[in-house]
């Protein structure tokens, strides 16, 4: 039989979530459990029909324009796609050869190896430092043509201090691609105004989290123009929808209130679930910054979410992750969801 798939993309991993049963409060994915901006979702109904019968503009005209204006910077230097990961994989082949490395945190994203592995790229893992920042050193000793940096964090929520960020900017041989992704969560890291001027840097942002529109797929970057047309060249057109193009515009322009005043209830709940579990035996939690808690744990993570499954809450598990070990990632919700976490936490951990 005739080869049909190319060779080694068994090796790539497909990413499918597994469906679980009995499940009515599901924490796993990171999304906003507060529900999607009001204007946004007045826009959505009263679209015109003709939209969806018509090709989108080529590059999301409306949202791209609306969010260089919000920002202050060019349209040139904005550009968005089919959520902030297929940003991430245009980018890598925009500016990467085969055979050229991506360096990353180890754990981070998990699709930056498998994007880098899709594009004949090699992923090269650095441990986080014992804070949980990324080690800027290790980065830097892998001489990867693409640095990619996500902070806060995605598993562990952690922040990496601005003057390492800026140092991984200043030093880097190549690009460097910072995620952020829960930005919002962390308000004082924010790198968007000032890429466009560092030339070789990348800033991503997504309206699934904080903005509540991931059914949408939209995220954005922002970057030296130059930067942004080869990304631009990379992705391919109609990415962004008509309807999420229309959508994710009214966001930015009437519910940034909306959206701040999650963050902030995101941000208390957060902290209020670690500030009950600290201190107890078998569980750490860590500081994490995004619209999660982070929890490592001493015992098996996959029993843990099996015994929260069991009452009807979903989250996630990780198993023996780089340098931590197990630990169990909870998204954040209104309180008076998070309530049922809070009374699982006496129980599992007394």
């Amino acid at each position: 039989m005739s080869r049909i798939a190319r060779a080694g993309l068994d090796r790539i991993p497909t990413y499918a979530p597994q469906p679980l049963d009995g499940v009515d409060l599901d924490l796993r994915d990171n999304v906003n459990l507060w529900g999607a901006p009001p204007h946004a979702m007045a826009a959505l109904r009263a679209a015109d029909p003709l939209l969806l019968t018509q090709y989108p503009s080529v590059g999301a005209t409306r949202l791209i324009d609306t969010l260089a204006t919000s920002l202050g910077v060019r349209a040139s230097e904005v550009v968005a796609g089919c959520g902030s990961d297929d940003l991430i994989d245009a980018c890598f082949r925009a500016v990467a050869s085969p055979g050229d490395r991506v360096a990353h945190a180890d754990p981070s994203f998990s699709m930056v190896p498998v994007f880098a592995r899709l594009n004949h790229l090699e992923p090269v893992g650095v441990p986080l430092l014992q804070n949980g920042a990324t080690d800027i050193d290790g980065m830097l000793a892998t001489g990867a043509r693409i640095m990619y940096l996500c902070s806060p964090n995605n598993p562990t929520g952690t922040v990496t201090p601005a003057s390492e960020v800026r140092r991984l900017i200043r030093e880097a041989p190549g690009i460097v691609v910072i995620d952020e992704a829960y930005a919002e969560f962390a308000p004082e890291t924010d790198w968007r105004v000032e890429a466009p001027a560092m030339e070789r840097v990348f800033v991503l942002r997504t309206f699934s989290k904080a903005w509540g529109l991931a059914g949408l797929r939209v995220g954005y970057g922002v970057g030296a123009s130059a930067l942004v047309e080869s990304v631009i060249r990379s992705r391919g057109p109609y990415k962004v929808n008509a309807l999420a193009d229309r959508v994710a515009a009214v966001a930015v322009e009437q519910d940034s209130a909306w959206m701040q005043q999650v963050a902030r209830e995101t941000r208390e709940y957060r902290d209020r679930l670690n500030t009950l579990v600290r201190g107890r035996v078998g569980i750490r939690p860590w500081d994490s910054r995004g619209n999660f808690v982070f929890w490592e744990v001493a015992d098996d993570a996959t029993q843990l979410a099996a015994r929260f499954q069991a009452r009807g809450i979903g989250v996630r598990a990780f198993r023996g992750l780089r340098g931590i070990g197990d630990a169990l990632r909870i998204g954040m919700a209104p309180w008076d969801q998070l309530t049922r976490v809070a009374s699982m936490i006496e129980e599992l951990w007394p």
